[in-house]
């Protein structure tokens, strides 16, 4: 699963997951475990709901979080 922060229109941002990225030609985006970035719930959710359906017209961005198969980048170090 990959973890996103979805930018809906008119609401605050979500973090969630998804099973994969959508295709281009989607009309709706499936999204598991959606929450609040400070991990709350979200107020318009039954407090059960584990996913839902969103639909792009109404999503402005989305970002993509780093995930733990990311390896560890190191910068330049000076000595």
């Amino acid at each position: 699963m990959v973890s996103i922060i979805l930018h809906i229109s008119n609401e605050d941002p979500i973090v969630c997951e998804v099973d994969a990225l959508p295709e281009p030609t989607s009309q709706f985006i499936i999204v598991h475990n959606p929450r609040k970035r400070d991990g709350k719930d979200i107020h318009y959710l039954d407090e059960d709901v584990t996913s839902m359906l969103v639909p792009f017209h109404r999503v402005n961005f989305v970002q993509l979080l780093p995930s733990g198969e990311v390896e560890e980048v190191f910068g330049f170090v000076r000595e």
